[in-house]
């Protein structure tokens, strides 16, 4: 989002607009409960950048990664309502069972 006007350019009725974070600061401060695929989402962003550099030789994603700290920021993350809905779902279904055979065990 260099030009840093793509929230108003988004419908967001379905979607969140977040800051792409550190990776330090995700941790500290977001429940990995909702992190896409258990990863921060610095870590992906990055992986898809070097993938598409790998894949076409492009010179533009070739700045960003070496420039990387400061062109993290300038990316927006969408996060769709429902899939953040979904993985808070996930994550409740994975830890009822074990505080229901907590409960039964006591």
């Amino acid at each position: 989002d260099e030009a840093g006007d793509f929230a108003a350019r988004c419908n967001t009725a379905m979607v969140a607009l977040e800051t792409v974070l550190p990776a330090a600061e995700q941790q500290e401060r977001i429940d990995e409960a909702i992190w896409h695929l258990g990863e921060t989402d610095e870590f992906t962003l990055r992986r898809l950048v070097e993938a598409h550099f790998r894949a076409t030789g492009s010179l533009r994603a070739r700045t960003i990664l070496d420039q990387w700290a400061s062109q993290r920021g300038r990316f927006v993350k969408v996060f769709p309502h429902e899939y953040k809905r979904a993985l808070r779902q996930l994550a409740e279904a994975r830890t009822k069972p074990a505080a229901q055979s907590q409960k039964i065990a006591a």
